[in-house]
């Protein structure tokens, strides 16, 4: 693998005459949860910037449907979410981790709830869910399936309110900017200003996952993994980058959006059925429809291969009508456009990505491992997910890597007890910054091709199922593309974005080589069983051809 071409430092040219500068003692690249989180944990004298390419409600984080999961019944047990979750990550969840995350889990939840959000309740209490993976109903939820857009409406109102940040919506992140120092912030571009260096103390990434990095998705089309490439030619380590969770229902209608039916459909007691109708989850795991993702979408895969049929079915008709559609109005207000009654007919899906489970290492307060940069949520791997997250484990990781980044970040800044206006533009901007061939034209390339070709490949290679000769089918093009597309400097977001998802797609394709055996949502049709010499993360650094491997650590007890 190491006749990879690796591609720029910078996207762009750039230089201090000519273009703009901004100042801010913190930087948050990404507008959703994580991101908003982060920004409501920095201490009110500093001035803190977000940046998001599209605006905050259109983030993964707004997709949520099925809600966050945490201990609030008193039946419930912190060891069993953690057990939970130590089961569906395959054996790669770092278990210290894994404890602190579910223990804060009542008191961000709670945080919600003083801040506004309107969780759904029976009786006064909060209504608990359950899904697949879970021993217990611990799943908060609004709305009845749209948890993630209650939550940001809540959280956008909160962050209005500091008189400390500014948004810059519609504005992308080219690159990060570093020196010897480290991270000294970012170069962005929007409509209306072109490029601006935003030079920050500290930089927050919390840009989300990279679903759109595949054919079938259920993520937005921001979902390009553009801060997992941003860190990459900053110099981060990356890990775990083979790890992508498909999603096992996704809505499969032609001329439809694919859009996720919400784990919670079969908490309720929702059926997977084949084309004849016959329930088939049983004779894959005991758990059945609420075993773990990666065993559903795996079944569901299987299935479709011995039906020859595009998808599965949903069936909901042996429950309560009025339940279904009480507890799912925006599942089944969907189903309506297409001529489907969620509670009576079969609901063809088939699995989609979801979510990038690996991504920017990070320590325990989100720390990368470039000075000056942090991370929080999708964007990273923070060992909470091991090989395949839990289901509603996710909006939870954004709540508390989002405060431990935004706070240890404003700590640092703070401690260094530097005023604004001492704050020094870094000698990079001493001199233009080049890219690499400055060809300044897009000529004789089709970027929407190239990006629909990209999407397909990875579906087809890099999806549910993996062998060797797939993933070198996929390597050989992939690489190939990058050698065309990335020496090249485009003048707008189409261009980056692409470059972007190259860049992660061939990171995912060589990790996905490497690691020979099948685990979580990993599975190599070539090496179908785990194996415990691969119990470990595989790491990526720029510069270096082949990856490490790194152990797990022991094991660190709750409060220790």
């Amino acid at each position: 693998m190491s006749d990879a071409y690796d591609g720029p430092r910078y996207l762009v040219s750039f230089g201090p005459k000519r273009v703009p500068h901004c100042f801010t003692d913190i930087l948050i690249l990404g507008g959703g949860l994580a991101g908003l989180r982060a920004a409501l944990a920095v201490d009110p004298r500093l001035s803190v910037t977000v940046v998001t390419k599209d605006d905050l409600r259109s983030s993964s984080s707004q997709w949520a449907q099925g809600g966050i999961a945490g201990v609030v019944d008193p039946e419930d047990r912190f060891d069993h979410h953690v057990a939970d979750t130590l089961v569906a990550g395959g054996g790669l969840c770092h278990e210290g981790v894994v404890d602190a995350v579910v223990r804060e889990a009542p008191g961000r939840i709670a945080e919600l709830i003083e801040w506004g959000t309107r969780f759904d309740a029976v009786n006064g209490s909060l209504a608990l869910g359950r899904e697949g993976g879970h021993s217990h109903h611990r799943i908060v939820h609004a709305l009845g399936d749209a948890t993630g857009r209650e939550v940001m409406r809540a959280v956008i109102e909160r962050t209005r309110q500091l008189d400390n940040l500014s948004v810059w919506p519609d504005t992308f992140t080219i690159d990060l900017v570093t020196d010897e120092r480290g991270c000294r912030g970012a170069i962005v571009w929007n409509p209306a200003h072109g490029k601006t260096i935003v030079w920050a103390r500290r930089t927050i990434l919390a840009t989300g996952g990279a679903g759109q990095l595949y054919r079938e998705s259920t993520n937005p089309p921001g979902a390009s993994g553009d801060g997992i490439a941003l860190a990459w030619r900053a110099g981060a380590d990356l890990r775990d980058m083979e790890f992508m969770q498909f999603h096992p229902t996704v809505l499969y209608i032609a001329g439809g959006a694919r859009s996720l039916i919400t784990e919670a459909v079969r908490g309720a007691g929702a059926w997977l059925v084949d084309r004849d109708g016959r329930r088939f989850m049983p004779e894959f795991d005991e758990r059945a429809e609420l075993a773990p993702r990666d065993v559903v979408s795996r079944a569901i895969t299987v299935v479709m291969h011995r039906t020859q049929h595009a998808n599965v079915y949903l069936d909901l008709a042996h429950l309560d009508a009025d339940m279904v559609r009480t507890r799912f109005p925006g599942m089944a207000a969907l189903c309506a456009q297409f001529g489907l009654d969620l509670a009576r007919d079969r609901i063809p899906v088939r699995p989609g990505a979801h979510y990038m489970i690996g991504g920017v290492t990070v320590d325990d307060t989100g720390r990368t491992t470039v000075p000056g940069l942090f991370a929080a949520g999708e964007v990273t791997s923070s060992g909470l997910h091991g090989a395949n997250r839990l289901a509603s484990n996710s909006l939870l990781e954004g709540l508390v890597y989002g405060a431990r980044a935004g706070a240890a970040a404003a700590a640092d800044v703070l401690a260094e007890g530097i005023a604004a206006d001492e704050f020094l533009v870094p000698s990079i901007t001493a001199a233009r910054v080049t890219a690499a061939t400055d060809t300044g034209t897009q000529e004789g390339l089709d970027l929407a091709d190239i990006r629909n070709s990209l999407r397909a490949l990875m579906w087809r290679h890099v999806g549910v199922e993996r062998s060797r000769v797939s993933l070198e089918e996929a390597r050989e093009d992939v690489e190939g593309w990058c050698r065309y597309v990335l020496p090249r400097q485009f003048a707008d977001p189409q261009g980056w974005q692409l470059q972007n998802m190259l860049e992660v797609a061939r990171l995912m394709i060589r990790a996905a080589l490497v690691r020979e055996e099948t685990r979580g949502v990993h599975f190599r049709a070539d090496h179908p069983a785990a194996r415990d010499a691969w119990r470990v993360h595989v790491a990526w650094h720029r510069g270096r051809p082949d990856p490490l491997f790194e152990p797990l650590p022991d094991r660190v007890p709750a409060g220790a």
